[in-house]
């Protein structure tokens, strides 16, 4: 039984963070996906995030749009992100759905 939760707790994705200046906003039309990158630090990404890029996991969700309006605000007004992720490349297979966006000071 140990041996399974240990198995479990270690297979999991941990998030990552992206703390920097927005430098691309990316939405593409055929299929709604939203993706930002970040100039500066980021922590180790989960394994299925091979891109240097997160991802909106929702752009339709009322989350989603709010996350949208604060990266293209902090891209317009040179502020900084700390952007973290969810541990998981679900909305896109080789990018890190975004869980929280905070613009900083």
């Amino acid at each position: 039984m140990c041996f399974i939760i240990l198995v479990s707790f270690l297979g999991q994705a941990y998030a990552s963070t992206a703390r920097g200046k927005v430098s691309k906003v990316i939405v593409r039309d055929s299929d709604g996906l939203v993706y930002v990158t970040v100039e500066g630090e980021r922590t180790a990404k989960p394994t299925c995030a091979t891109g240097s890029y997160l991802i909106i996991k929702n752009e339709n969700s009322a989350s989603g749009k709010r996350q949208l309006t604060l990266l293209l605000m902090a891209q317009a007004t040179s502020k900084v992100v700390n952007i973290t992720g969810y541990g998981t490349c679900i909305r896109w297979p080789d990018g890190e759905d975004i869980n929280r966006v905070i613009i900083e000071k």
